[in-house]
């Protein structure tokens, strides 16, 4: 493969790995939203739910294009089995494990969503919980592999996909959230 072959696919695959990163929160700060049976400004109830959804399939999306086209690039070294098994990569096996544990939880999220009338709400909502594993573990992974986690840009990222996620979970523990106050009186 020629240098800028294998250049494009780094390239590519450090970008749909960013924008996964950025869907993830995106879809965290939804499902967050949504759980808390209020609308957000500008949508209704119902909508928040449907956005939410979508975000995550576009971020499994992302995902999906990210470790792929990290399969084909040779700096990389993924190799088939580094997707499933976490810590045995070739390149920063702890970090890249992270990736793999993410992406794990990632899958058993989807294929659990889809199968939710098979498997009743209970168990869908069990599963679901990983979620809050999953985010922390996908932002832990994309500082400690990207080349890119050194630079101002990306720091950026990472610090508003922390402040937008622990500023929605703020919001919901609040004792000013309606559900709290009820549970305390």
């Amino acid at each position: 493969m020629s240098a800028v072959g294998s250049e494009a696919f780094w390239d590519f695959g450090r970008g749909s790995g960013v924008v996964a990163l950025l869907l993830l929160t995106t879809s965290v700060v939804l499902g967050v939203s949504a759980r808390s049976g209020r609308p957000l400004p500008g949508l209704p109830r119902f909508a928040v739910t449907e956005v939410h959804r979508n975000v995550s399939l576009l971020a499994s999306v992302f995902l999906g294009l990210h470790v792929v086209l990290l399969l084909f690039d040779p700096y990389a070294q993924l190799r088939l089995f580094d997707l499933v098994l976490p810590f045995a990569g070739n390149y920063r096996p702890f970090w890249q494990g992270l990736g793999t544990v993410a992406l794990d939880l990632m899958v058993a999220l989807v294929v659990t969503s889809l199968l939710r009338h098979r498997i009743g709400r209970r168990a869908w909502r069990a599963v679901h919980w990983a979620s809050y594993g999953l985010w922390p573990v996908a932002l832990l992974h994309s500082l400690g592999t990207g080349t890119d986690s050194a630079t101002p840009w990306f720091l950026g990222v990472n610090a508003l996909c922390v402040l937008a996620v622990l500023g929605t979970l703020g919001w919901r523990l609040s004792t000013r959230f309606p559900k709290r106050r009820e549970v305390r009186a």
